[in-house]
């Protein structure tokens, strides 16, 4: 058995105090600015409005994250004390509504840049899937969003919690989102692929949400009312997203995607 027992706040100077989930949320948006100036710089584009789009995702995903997690995993809680919804330091994020944030961000984003939506959304989800894998990373940092109780050898005791092994589902979440993020660039290096529109968006979906849902039944419920149910509520949002990534993926090849030069 793995004991894990690591401190969350990776550094304090006074009352100061940075957790490591803040440290790679904040690298898996830095990583992924990196990552799309080489995408638009290949592609022929300036990079000089890099910024505000990162300021628009960031902003998207936070306040998608957080009303998805108090809207759908704890709702009677933050719903009332409404105020408490603004206490985000306090931890509790949720990756299905940190999407639609994200969504919603690129499309106000498209609209006033002038860029086409399908294109910055293809190329966004290449490095959103990387992001994805740092989060999850953070999360174990934290000790946090942990697995069923096993046997298996490699089962992680975290001692901040409990003295029962369990499944480091945290881990197992980072390592598909790491494939699906290779997968991804891959698919983006083919001309043929990247220049369907929606096809990549399609991808992530499919295959992020795919991962998400087989890896719910190794994790212990995040919300009091999924206890006794036979799926979770990440498994019941995971479906649509996974039917809208084939749809995409059908969309695409079908041909209705194929995009146009003009970006």
């Amino acid at each position: 058995m793995i004991y894990w027992n690591a401190d969350p706040i990776a550094v304090s100077v006074g009352p100061l105090s940075v957790h490591w989930y803040g440290l790679f949320f904040a690298a898996a948006f830095i990583v992924g600015l990196q990552i799309m100036g080489r995408i638009f710089i290949r592609e022929g584009r300036s990079t000089d409005d890099l910024d505000s789009l990162l300021g628009f995702v960031v902003v998207g995903a936070l306040v998608g994250a957080r009303l998805g997690h108090c809207l759908l995993y704890d709702p009677v809680y933050y719903l009332s004390s409404p105020l408490l919804i603004l206490k985000i330091w306090e931890g509790g994020l949720a990756s299905h509504g940190g999407v639609i944030g994200i969504l919603v961000a690129v499309g106000v984003y498209a609209r006033r840049s002038g860029m086409r939506f399908w294109w910055l959304l293809d190329r966004i989800a290449v490095p959103a899937a990387l992001g994805g894998a740092f989060i999850r990373i953070g999360n174990f940092m934290n000790s946090e969003i942990v697995g069923m109780p096993t046997i298996v050898p490699w089962a992680v005791i975290f001692e901040r919690l409990d003295p029962l092994p369990r499944h480091p589902v945290q881990l197992y979440e980072a390592a598909a989102y790491l494939l699906i993020f290779i997968v991804l660039l891959l698919a983006y290096r083919v001309r043929d692929l990247r220049d369907r529109q929606g096809l990549l968006a399609g991808i992530f979906l499919a295959l992020v949400f795919a991962a998400r849902f087989v890896l719910e039944f190794y994790k212990m419920p995040q919300a009091a009312y999924e206890y006794g149910q036979f799926l979770t509520v990440g498994q019941w949002l995971s479906v649509p997203c996974v039917l809208v990534g084939f749809w995409l993926l059908f969309r695409a090849f079908r041909g209705q995607g194929q995009s146009t030069k003009r970006h």
